[in-house]
């Protein structure tokens, strides 16, 4: 039996976990989500699938230090990762209608069963290397070099299972069918070990488990990953599960678990009551007179399928338009199916801060909407992103924020706002009814609340002016909140965030644990 054959086998095993943990990732982020909690979850439970493997694999290989069982292991170990995807859906079927529901006990318990179903892969997979050691070494003496030859290959391996799956394989074919190319792969590789280190009647023994994974592959490898209501649309990126719903007329993107709607269209509606109607109110923050002519142009950091685009160029006529969408099959599913085809807008799959950063072009209006639910990524909160937003706004430019917040805790809240207030003179929060949603405006010249209701009150005696703008206006008007950060007396408690530090996702996850653990859902039910 080739040494270099036994290695290449630790490198497609160490890739296939890697793989299998990543894939887990994309599995459970299309119902539960894809916060640090739930990344926590499967870090921590992987880990502890490896640690048993690890000392499984050194008693097995002590006991039996032979080809045999070791390819054995590994085909095992590959089969049941190919099943992991089968075995999960119904599951994962019934947690989305728990999540739907806020039905936190099915929700809970399905997310443990998932993780559970990981245990028999993962700590197979973890047996490979350890076993490989023993059988590589033939020499004490050298017992040390043989270990970090395997344990290098292996990682070696790890680094190249972390990105097949995320870049290629689940853009391409989608989260099964990866779970099935590794898991197929690997089954392959250990029957040819099994060939070349025992015979051809110890292969055959096992050959029916790449057979029975094409089976799975054909019969039931397609499919939706959810059956939610009025759903029309899904597939997935290399940066989401996108879906697509349509309901009385009204089309919802969802992305994820879904728990956020991203966007919304209607073929003969625009006015959708949400935090994208609110960016049409933004510019009426100036000192009046101010007038929609005066509009020209408009940023979005997380165009999505663009509501804000379809309403700015509805209300405020063909103005340029760069909407910044990191997902560029997002921008796909909106020019297919939410109308995402003005000709003013240019469509940008970037990175919101650095396309901003970039940008050569100053704008009237930027509007920040760029939730991963239930986190604002955290570099688009900070001082340093806010400088380059404000140095590209014009002279009367404001500044949009779309943030989330619990029905008693306004802490995300205060804290951008008070880092918003160290570069901007004038700040206003409203409360968007009805949602857990928050609207920041900053203006770039000193401006008071006076401004917008003298400026809704012009409007208003127009005739030419879009009813979606008065409401928006109204909206604003009728719910703005005080904000408790205005000022730079440090006894208000409120946090600058910088590039250095901003613990959002620390505020996020506290908000929400203390927002389930302290009665929230119940409230909400």
């Amino acid at each position: 039996m080739s040494r270099k054959y036994l290695y290449f086998s630790v490198f497609a095993s160490g890739m296939t976990t890697l793989a299998v943990e990543l894939t887990a990732s994309r599995l459970l982020g299309s119902v539960f989500g894809t916060s640090n909690l739930v990344w926590a979850s499967i870090i921590g439970l992987m880990l502890i699938y490896l640690t048993l493997g690890y000392f499984l694999g050194g008693r097995w290989a002590d006991r039996w230090p032979q080809h045999g069982p070791f390819y054995t292991i590994m085909a095992w170990g590959a089969f049941t990762s190919g099943l992991v995807p089968f075995v999960a859906r119904p599951v994962l079927r019934l947690a989305a209608d728990a999540f739907d529901e806020l039905r936190m006990g099915v929700l809970f318990g399905s997310l443990v069963t998932v993780l559970v179903l990981f245990v028999i892969p993962v700590t197979l997979l973890g047996t490979i290397s350890p076993y490989a050691i023993r059988l590589a070494l033939d020499d004490s003496r050298k017992a040390g070099q043989i270990s970090g030859v395997i344990y290098a290959i292996s990682t070696l391996g790890s680094f190249v299972g972390t990105f097949i799956p995320v870049i290629v394989l689940v853009p391409l074919i989608g989260t099964t069918f990866t779970f099935l190319a590794f898991a197929g792969f690997l089954n392959l590789v250990a029957l040819l070990g099994l060939w070349r280190g025992v015979g051809s009647r110890a292969a055959l023994k096992w050959s029916w488990m790449p057979v029975f994974l094409g089976v799975l592959a054909v019969l039931w490898g397609r499919g939706d990953l959810k059956a939610s209501l009025g759903q029309i649309y899904e597939t997935e990126s290399a940066y989401n599960y996108i879906q697509v719903q349509e309901i009385s007329e009204y089309r919802y993107l969802r992305l994820n678990e879904g728990q956020g709607i991203h966007s919304v269209y209607h073929p003969e509606q625009l006015a959708f009551q949400g935090p994208w109607m609110q960016v049409l109110a933004a510019p009426f923050f100036n000192p009046t007179p101010y007038s929609p002519e005066q509009v020209k142009s408009l940023a979005v950091v997380g165009l999505a399928a663009g509501t804000i685009s379809t309403q700015a160029t509805e209300v405020f006529g063909p103005i340029p338009i760069d909407g910044f969408e990191i997902d560029p099959e997002i921008i796909r599913v909106g020019a297919e199916f939410f109308g995402m085809t003005q000709t003013n807008l240019n469509a940008l799959p970037q990175d919101g801060r650095w396309g901003l950063e970039h940008s050569t072009r100053k704008y009237t209006v930027i509007s920040i909407d760029a939730y991963r639910p239930p986190y604002i990524p955290w570099h688009l909160t900070t001082r340093e992103f806010f400088q380059v937003v404000h140095d590209h706004l014009a002279d009367d430019g404001v500044l949009v924020v779309n943030v989330g917040r619990a029905p008693a805790d306004r802490r995300l809240i205060e804290g951008l706002a008070k880092t918003i207030g160290t570069l901007f003179p004038s700040i206003y929060v409203m409360d968007i009814p009805d949602t857990f949603n928050s609207i920041i405006y900053a203006t770039v010249q000193p401006t008071t609340a006076n401004d917008l209701h003298e400026n809704f009150q012009m409007l208003y005696a127009r005739e030419d002016i879009h009813p979606v703008l008065l409401e928006a206006m109204q909206r604003a008007i009728a719910f703005l909140q005080p904000n408790p950060c205005e000022g730079d007396d440090p006894a208000d408690g409120c946090i600058v965030f910088t590039d250095e530090l901003a613990p959002i996702e620390w505020i996020t996850n506290n908000m929400i644990l203390n927002y389930v653990f302290y009665g929230g859902i119940e409230e909400l039910q």
